[in-house]
């Protein structure tokens, strides 16, 4: 008697968009229409500002195709704009809307280093005060009540004092990406580093992490394969709400003088410059770049509010 031997074919593992149709972050998506219109919106803002060099019709830090006669044009469907500025032009003749899509995509880039970097720090801390605990958990969280007592606009006018007189003439040029990524960072990372801290403080009394140290694994072993991805879901909505109020301080900071140049375009920069010239009629230098700054702001936070419900395990019991 012969025995056909039938070899078990082993489970085909879901694909990516198989396991996101079923994760909660997709059914709290579908659940919320603002949360889709400001994913929509902050994707659309994010190509735009990513495509920049295709997207717009003008190289705003070309100096050659910018001619100071078409300062101060109104936008184009106005009787005296121009068809070749959509928006408009604003004091130095550059097309407000290639002005906008490059400003946009510097905030985006100087944000989201930032934010990195504030994670990494923050999360970094947090890891080692939960664990360690003791003096070492003292420490660094007085150092975070003294962190939260200095604002981003006083750290930033501190770093720019301390780096123009530190830095070489010949540097100042990249002083002002300095200033505003080392004040969001340093103004950004408590927040990490004391959710972290908390979560860890949880985590490392449970009994995975109490067998990993009987069997003698190192702590940071320990904390880099079991504790840090059991507090990372936490940290990513952190870090999307902070992107917006990452983009909120570089362009406070550039309206304040303390970021960019008024030679560099910058959501900050076109909003200050667009505010000397409100009141005697040309609006649309502070209008469109702020109406810009609040969509992209408010499609960050949304996003971030998604994330949270969607990571939020209470919800979904």
């Amino acid at each position: 008697m012969t025995t056909d031997k039938k070899t078990s074919a082993a489970p085909v593992k879901p694909g990516f968009f198989a396991r996101l149709a079923k994760s909660d972050a997709w059914w709290a998506l579908r659940g919320s229409l603002s949360a889709q219109l400001a994913l929509l919106t902050g994707l659309v803002l994010i190509v735009l500002a990513a495509g920049a060099p295709f997207f717009s019709t003008q190289n705003p830090f070309d100096l050659a195709t910018i001619d100071i006669s078409f300062a101060n044009l109104p936008p184009a469907w106005s009787e005296a704009g121009d068809p070749a500025f959509l928006f408009g032009t604003d004091d130095q003749g550059r097309d407000l809307w290639s002005a906008m899509l490059y400003g946009m995509r510097l905030s985006l880039v100087i944000s989201v280093i930032a934010v990195a970097l504030s994670i990494l720090l923050g999360v970094s801390l947090g890891l080692v005060a939960g664990f360690a605990g003791g003096w070492v958990d003292s420490l660094l969280m007085r150092i975070c009540d003294v962190m939260l007592s200095f604002p981003a606009i006083l750290l930033a006018l501190l770093i720019d004092g301390i780096l123009r007189a530190a830095l070489p003439a010949g540097e100042h040029p990249i002083l002002p990406y300095a200033v505003l990524i080392s004040a969001i960072t340093l103004s950004g990372w408590v927040p990490y580093a004391r959710t972290v801290r908390g979560m860890t403080l949880v985590e490392r009394g449970r009994e995975y992490v109490l067998s990993a140290r009987v069997i003698g694994v190192r702590p940071a072993v320990i904390l880099r394969r079991h504790i840090l991805p059991n507090v990372l879901g936490p940290v990513f909505v952190l870090g999307t709400l902070h992107v917006a109020t990452a983009i909120l301080t570089e362009a406070t900071l550039s309206f304040l003088g303390v970021g960019v140049p008024p030679t560099t375009p910058s959501l900050g920069t076109l909003i200050r410059i667009g505010s000397d010239f409100l009141f005697s009629g040309e609006w649309w230098i502070t209008i469109f770049p702020g109406a810009c700054l609040v969509a992209l702001i408010l499609s960050v936070n949304l996003v971030g509010d998604w994330l949270r419900d969607a990571f939020n395990p209470a919800l979904h019991s």
